[in-house]
């Protein structure tokens, strides 16, 4: 199958590239990037010489699917056309998570090019969606912090374990920037240093609310606060929720019963593990894999969940392919079982 990539220069697009070299099935043909048209892509990123391929200002030859790594409203009317042509669309901006055009403009500042497909779209994430990837024509994939977030308290929500109140701290790593150049990714001001940000909401809020809220059958307040941290990739998401009085009342050893809960939940998909120790950012390095760590603090009856990820990989390119993956009816893990670069 032929796959192309819109806007390969980037760090989501050159990860992408990355991994489908090794994919048996999957055979990448034609990348774009507007800032190196006409170089071979060796010349951007010698690491991906092995493609021997020219970046070009369009996509050029037949294609079975495509990858947009383009920005926001730039990727919509990048991949709308595509659609049109009846090829394959997975979108890794954030032009088709949102279901209601007025959030995505509240949001984004931009009004959506085509508001109609907003509802056609699939939330990209297999572990809450396998069953409509596998039938969508466009996904849109999540964003980093959500898939942390998502799949840190999706078990707890679904199964009804806590109350409506949730609050999630977020730690990223400075790729979740992009490559374009700004003061607050310089060496001199990420180095030896942690920022909060957007603390007067972010950006991916509107889809944590979206897709937690879809599992519950009340209300959630979700209060998400995000930070810069000085390393180059990884999320680390630390959630936090009362667990609801009529769970701690069920009988002892809360910790045990919330674990098995997570673990059942999350049986039956390969890259979600749910570790014995609170995972570290390093231990996801370069891989597809979430790692969740749910607990309870016993003392306060409020329930703990750490979940860590490589924002590049499961926060954005792996994720991707392991969504062609399901809409092409490849085994879900194929090109994606490589082991995290420790230490």
């Amino acid at each position: 199958m032929k796959v192309g990539i819109i806007n390969v220069t980037g760090y989501a697009g050159c990860e992408l590239a990355r991994i489908l070299y090794q994919h048996p099935e999957a055979r990448l043909t034609s990348v774009t990037g507007r800032s190196a048209a006409g170089q071979n892509l060796a010349e951007v990123f010698p690491h991906l010489a092995s493609l021997n391929l020219s970046i070009t200002p369009e996509l050029e030859g037949s294609l079975d699917l495509v990858f947009s790594a383009l920005p926001h409203k730039a990727s919509a009317e990048a991949v709308i056309p595509v659609l049109e042509q009846g090829i394959k669309v997975i979108d890794i901006s954030a032009d088709f998570r949102l279901k209601q055009a007025n959030e995505y403009t509240e949001w984004y500042g931009v009004n959506h090019p085509d508001p109609s497909y907003l509802e056609e779209a699939v939330f990209g994430l297999p572990e809450l969606h396998r069953e409509a990837i596998k039938q969508a024509r466009l996904i849109a994939n999540p964003g980093c912090y959500p898939t942390s977030a998502i799949l840190g308290m999706a078990p707890a929500i679904k199964h009804n374990l806590i109350e409506n109140d949730i609050i999630i701290d977020s730690k990223s790593g400075i790729s979740g920037a992009g490559r374009s150049l700004g003061l607050t990714t310089h060496y001199s001001e990420v180095n030896e240093n942690v920022m909060a940000y957007s603390l007067g909401g972010h950006r991916h809020l509107p889809e944590i609310t979206q897709e937690l809220g879809a599992l519950s059958s009340d209300t959630l307040s979700i209060t998400f606060l995000t930070h810069l941290i000085p390393m180059t990739r990884g999320i680390l998401s630390s959630c936090y929720a009362k667990l609801t009085p009529e769970y701690l009342e069920n009988g002892s050893d809360p910790t045990a019963r919330v674990r098995a809960v997570y673990e059942e939940f999350y049986a039956d998909h390969p890259f979600v593990t749910i570790t014995p120790q609170p995972p570290q950012t390093k231990q996801t390095l370069g891989n597809n894999r979430c790692l969740v760590y749910p607990t309870v603090d016993q003392r306060t009856g409020r329930l703990i969940v750490i979940s860590c990820i490589d924002n590049l990989v499961k926060g954005a390119a792996g994720q991707a392919v392991q969504n062609m993956n399901l809409m092409c009816g490849w085994p879900e893990s194929m090109a994606l079982e490589t082991l995290a670069v420790y230490p």
